[in-house]
């Protein structure tokens, strides 16, 4: 497992009975995680200094404000920071275990010793968009969400970027153009949804679309590609399933697939989905 460990404005507290109780700065939150399938030592939701808790309620829920939770803020992972803002489907705007992916890729940019042109693709609120342009890369962010690229800009600007070319777009579609127009990248990397649909009520189901758009992106690989990174958080989704696929698309060696998780308070590892990384 990838664990993201290097983590000092954020930490898992304590988990149980469906939620987990977080440490975003200096605000704690507890919101629902399908993981957590044991119970809790004592009710999260008695925690002292807690300042919001997600209840979830049939088709969604709503954020119950105990009180002091700004609207956004912001917290810091090694240099970078990042804007939270609790929003709807209990999301703070940030996945906190992908600095385990953020920290390899800045890693791989800074040993290449070359420029590196990388493709962001399903790219929420630039994360690893962010990572990947702090050390050099130039970065194409590309999301169907016009609210998250404008969340993904916010993050740039906070951080004094101006390496990342940010686009609201359906991800197929764009593949596609950049196919005709012959434009290649060193390295993509994709969080593709378990559901989806773009801007135009394009519809996407990732065990069907999956493989076939991965076989896509393969087309607009430069001739000396870097890596691809596919994350997934589809339930039952294994990281076996992600090595498959880059094998079969890009041959074997050079992948590492493995589940992403958090260290908690608790001393257990809390999973967080699935990456499959494919190093050339």
């Amino acid at each position: 497992m990838k664990l993201a460990n290097s983590w000092k404005d954020y930490e898992v507290l304590a988990t149980g009975d469906g939620e987990k109780l977080e440490r975003w700065g200096d605000v704690t939150l507890l919101r629902p995680d399908p993981q957590v399938i044991w119970h809790a030592k004592s009710p999260l939701a008695k925690f002292k200094g807690l300042n919001a808790h997600y209840i979830r309620e049939n088709g969604g829920g709503h954020w119950q404000n105990l009180g002091k939770v700004p609207e956004a803020w912001t917290i810091s992972w090694k240099s970078l920071k990042f804007i939270i803002k609790p929003m709807g489907f209990k999301h703070t705007g940030l996945f906190p275990e992908q600095a385990a992916n953020w920290e390899e890729m800045m890693r791989l940019i800074k040993n290449a010793k070359r420029e590196i042109k990388i493709l962001n693709l399903f790219a929420y609120t630039g994360g690893a968009s962010v990572a990947c342009a702090s050390v050099g890369a130039s970065v194409t962010h590309i999301d169907a969400s016009k609210g998250m690229v404008e969340r993904a800009k916010e993050n740039g600007r906070l951080n004094g970027i101006n390496n990342i070319r940010f686009i609201v777009d359906d991800c197929e579609k764009f593949i596609e153009r950049e196919i005709r127009r012959g434009n290649k990248y060193d390295a993509i990397i994709m969080d593709p949804p378990s559901y989806g649909r773009g801007p135009n009520g394009e519809m996407w189901k990732l065990e069907d679309k999956l493989y076939d758009f991965v076989l896509q992106t393969k087309k607009i690989l430069s001739d000396n590609p870097l890596f691809v990174l596919i994350n997934s958080y589809t339930t039952g989704l294994q990281a076996s399933v992600l090595k498959n696929i880059l094998t079969l698309a890009f041959g074997e060696g050079g992948i590492d697939a493995d589940e992403v998780g958090l260290p908690t308070r608790e001393k257990i590892v809390l999973p967080c989905g699935a990456r499959g990384l494919k190093v050339f």
